[in-house]
């Protein structure tokens, strides 16, 4: 996926690194914007869950991404572990999550945007 390529490594809810360029490539993306201390976020992550769940078992070419809000990264951690699926998250304060949120131009949370494998806008009420 071009938003990610030579960028960074993702990490998941067992903290392994994972190269993004190679687990997104050829994939829609739902990119998911949330942190843990907000309700609606939360009430939202465990539908989403349950969607992505669906979806993997179907073995469609979908991932989500999740862009941590959260004030800390055990926060972050806590959060992903207790409600994400087995989903992908951008490192807790990586430079590339103040530019996702300018691009997708995020003022709240939560907001799950949905992209193509070459990071085009699918749509942004996800």
């Amino acid at each position: 996926m071009d938003l990610f390529v030579g960028k960074l490594s993702l990490t998941n809810k067992h903290q392994d690194t994972i190269n993004a360029e190679e687990v997104l490539r050829n994939k829609v993306v739902g990119l998911f914007f949330a942190h843990y201390g907000c309700p609606s976020c939360r009430d939202f992550t465990i539908s989403l869950a349950d969607f992505y769940n669906d979806v993997q078992e179907q073995n469609e070419p979908f991932e989500i991404v999740f862009i941590s809000h959260d004030k800390s990264v055990q926060d972050m951690r806590h959060y992903m572990v207790e409600l994400h699926a087995d989903w992908l998250a951008v490192p807790w304060a990586n430079p590339i999550i103040e530019e996702l949120k300018d691009q997708f131009r995020i003022t709240v949370t939560p907001k799950l945007i949905i992209v193509n494998e070459n990071g085009g806008t699918i749509t942004n009420t996800g």
